[in-house]
């Protein structure tokens, strides 16, 4: 059985276009998501869809982009379908992974999104190491100045001040004022 999936962005788009296609592609059943970005991966009309289609079944969409925009997600939900023996197309996008070509097609975006976080990843490293080098200070800036530490240190150690209550008068928890004063410390 071929389940079909359509989804517009905004609740002023028409599904029309896509539902023709699905249908025209054989699609016994088909469900939307309206008014609902692609970046929202918790979508009803797309849970409906992924609880409906089962083993030899074909999950449809008339384009990629309306399955999701993210592409880690695609691939892991491809990656499901394949686990569980469910055939994948994409109408606009030539892509149908019931052929040997779709999947070969598949395998290869899926190896250049991997290959293109794992250069991401090298250069954000490298960034890093290079800002470490120089002395710059690498992650979220502190949240309190050496001016604040001074102050929270002498006034907990005359005791006119407790931790907690030092942390309250500079606004951060009372953890990150331990942490701050054991650092400055060393």
């Amino acid at each position: 059985m071929k389940i079909g999936y359509a989804r517009v962005s905004t609740d002023e788009q028409s599904l029309e276009l896509q539902m023709d296609a699905l249908h025209r592609a054989g699609c016994e059943r088909v469900f939307t998501d309206q008014g609902i970005s692609g970046a929202t991966i918790e979508r009803d009309g797309l849970s409906q869809a992924l609880a409906a289609v089962g083993t030899g079944d074909v999950f449809v969409v008339w384009k990629l982009d309306r399955l999701g925009r993210s592409l880690s997600f695609l691939i892991e939900l491809i990656d499901r379908f394949r686990q569980q023996e469910i055939g994948f197309e994409s109408l606009s996008d030539g892509i149908n992974t019931t052929t040997a070509g779709g999947k070969l097609v598949f395998h290869i975006m899926g190896a250049l999104a991997e290959f293109e976080r794992a250069l991401i990843s090298e250069r954000t490293k490298a960034g890093m190491a290079a800002r470490k080098r120089r002395g710059k200070h690498i992650g979220r800036p502190p949240a309190l100045s050496a001016e604040q530490i001074e102050h929270a240190r002498a006034a907990i150690s005359s005791d006119t001040e407790t931790l907690a209550g030092m942390a309250s008068i500079l606004n951060v928890n009372r953890s990150t004022l331990h942490r701050h004063l054991k650092a400055k410390k060393s």
